[in-house]
């Protein structure tokens, strides 16, 4: 026989965090650099920023026969330039994740939704980040008068869903959470159509 054949492969372990440093605490996040046992057995240093969680809206408008989804257009300094995006914003310390949802339409567009709906959830650069964003769809919509935070500063526009999906396709939207969850939205349409949209909701309200 082989020496390969005789040979026991190497079991991996459960990584194992062996320390951890807070070395930065701020309102919206915190760093921590930690030495953590890998599942292969190595020891390596990793800095994390840790984070509550944040909430998108995918706000539809589902009156007609094409869908229209709502995108707002706000300075972002990270990227130094002016974005299309979801509603989204952070989940406070405890918060449940359908209110801040809610809570986050009404302070940034003034909109209401009579049903809710989580589609997704995922981590938003896993390499270093632990926030998770969960996305939820809303529709039945009632306008209202919006409650943006100071430096808030928000442009928002109804968009019919192709004209979305080909925003992301020639490259006018660069945020991942809007280009996945506008993407989702299409696919989920082109099997079945508006009315195989109505006809999942969980029935949550507001």
């Amino acid at each position: 026989m082989a020496k390969a054949a005789s040979k026991k492969k190497k079991k991996s372990s459960p990584a194992r965090l062996v320390s951890s440093k807070v070395v930065y605490r701020g309102p919206v996040f915190w760093i921590t650099t930690d030495q953590v046992q890998e599942p292969g057995g190595v020891k390596v240093r990793r800095d994390l920023i840790h984070h509550s969680g944040s909430v998108v809206v995918l706000v539809v408008d589902d009156s007609g026969k094409t869908p229209r989804v709502l995108l707002e257009r706000q300075y972002r300094h990270a990227a130094g330039a002016y974005l299309w995006e979801l509603p989204a914003g952070r989940i406070d310390p405890g918060e449940d994740e359908l209110k801040a949802a809610q809570r986050e339409l009404i302070e940034e567009t003034g909109y209401r939704a009579t049903h809710w709906r989580r589609i997704l959830k995922f981590y938003a650069s896993p390499g270093f980040l632990g926030e998770t964003m969960s996305v939820y769809l809303a529709t039945g919509l009632q306008t209202g008068v919006a409650e943006p935070e100071d430096d808030e500063m928000i442009r928002k526009r109804m968009f019919p869903l192709p004209a979305a999906v080909n925003m992301i396709l020639t490259g006018k939207i660069h945020d991942a959470k809007t280009i996945s969850s506008v993407l989702w939205l299409d696919r989920m349409w082109e099997k079945s159509g508006t009315q195989g949209l109505l006809r999942r909701r969980a029935g949550k309200r507001s």
